[in-house]
């Protein structure tokens, strides 16, 4: 008959990969959080960037009304100061 006793290292190493596991997959999860809040704020930039510049060729109301959604301003004088700011 066999008698096998389980040593202490054992338990420790695979109490250590788990952790690193679970570090490893944390890790992760931030790094693409972060990557896809930047990437919304370099879309609004881009989406922004390009609404100035059709307003400055078109000057409709609805890309008034865009880029009053994406820059949080209301007046028609404001947006035109900004996107002179954005178009230079």
């Amino acid at each position: 008959m066999k008698f096998e006793l389980k040593t202490e290292n054992e338990n420790y190493s695979k109490s250590f990969q788990y952790f690193l596991r679970i570090f490893f997959i944390f890790a992760l999860i931030i790094i693409s959080c972060d990557s896809a809040l930047k990437l919304g704020i370099i879309s609004r930039h881009y989406q922004i960037d390009y609404s100035c510049r059709l307003l400055s060729i078109e000057r409709s109301s609805s890309n008034f009304k865009k880029l009053s959604k994406l820059s949080n301003l209301k007046s028609k004088q404001k947006i035109w100061e900004f996107c002179r700011g954005v178009v230079k």
